[in-house]
């Protein structure tokens, strides 16, 4: 009877040792997708492997495993533990950091002489958490639109024009039919998203081509570029006299680069082709 016993402990022993190591394997053959996450930390542990991007907002990132791609913490630090590896670019915006270039931001001293451009300084950096906060949600999307804006950016910011002029007409014509008021919550939401999503389009622009001035020899990565860009049309748009008016550009211009980039880009180049560049061609009479 006790030998019976060991026998069935040995053999139950045996299985969970062995169903362990097929789970190791598993974790080892197994590639996750990138991930983004939000006031929390990420933990990748060893033999997981992350064909992708880790993206860590207001948290910590631990990689123990492999990271096919970068790791990103905003408000947070990227840690490599263990044998952990990340085969792409750390980028990690600490909270030490954001205190030590924008020292204002930690004395909260609205109450000076300069308040009003605190208070302005504040909102832009609100505002640009927001745009990387739509970069990262929505990468593909801001790929496209960054194609749009680059390759026909006279054709984004009318299309951003026509698009503000018929904002107003088109929320009245919901109003009216009762109906579609709801709608008009939907309208404006579409609307600033569509602005952060080509706001982020045109600083990735602008990052990209003052590294390429800077550093031409390297390739920043995308976070980099739009961090840098931002920098650079954030400082435009609070220049007292015409500061207005690169904000109005940025706002036209990512608003339609984001309407077009639901249009594919064959369409659009067909349409730009069709279009007559300058009057009816002359005959020539014999």
């Amino acid at each position: 009877m006790k030998l019976r016993l060991f026998l069935i402990l040995a053999a139950l022993l045996a299985s969970s040792v062995v169903a362990q190591a097929q789970a190791q394997a598993l974790d080892v053959r197994t590639s996750d997708h990138g991930q983004t996450s939000f006031f929390e930390t990420v933990y990748v542990r060893p033999g997981q492997i992350v064909d992708g991007d880790i993206n860590v907002i207001a948290g910590d990132a631990e990689i123990a495993g492999v990271v096919r791609g970068d790791c990103n913490a905003i408000f947070g630090k990227c840690e490599i533990v263990d044998d952990g590896e990340v085969l792409g670019r750390v980028n990690s915006v600490t909270n030490d950091g954001v205190r030590a270039l924008l020292p204002w931001v930690a004395r909260h001293d609205f109450a000076s002489p300069f308040a009003e451009q605190d208070r302005r300084l504040f909102l832009k950096l609100a505002s640009s958490a927001i745009v990387v906060l739509v970069f990262l949600l929505f990468p593909l999307r801001t790929r496209l639109a960054l194609d749009r804006v680059e390759r026909h950016p006279a054709l984004a910011t009318a299309t951003g024009a026509a698009a503000a002029i018929a904002l107003v007409p088109i929320a009245i014509v919901l109003l009216v039919s009762v109906v579609g008021i709801p709608l008009i919550a939907l309208e404006i939401a579409g609307v600033v998203v569509g602005v952060w999503l080509g706001t982020a389009a045109i600083a990735l622009v602008v990052g990209r081509r003052l590294c390429e001035l800077v550093m031409p020899a390297s390739t920043p990565s995308p976070l980099v570029a739009l961090i840098l860009g931002l920098v650079v049309v954030s400082a435009a748009e609070i220049v007292p006299v015409v500061g207005w008016a690169v904000s109005a550009l940025v706002w036209l211009a990512g608003l339609g680069a984001a309407i077009l980039s639901f249009v594919r880009a064959a369409h659009i180049d067909a349409a730009v082709h069709r279009a007559p560049i300058a009057g009816p061609p002359m005959s020539r009479r014999f």
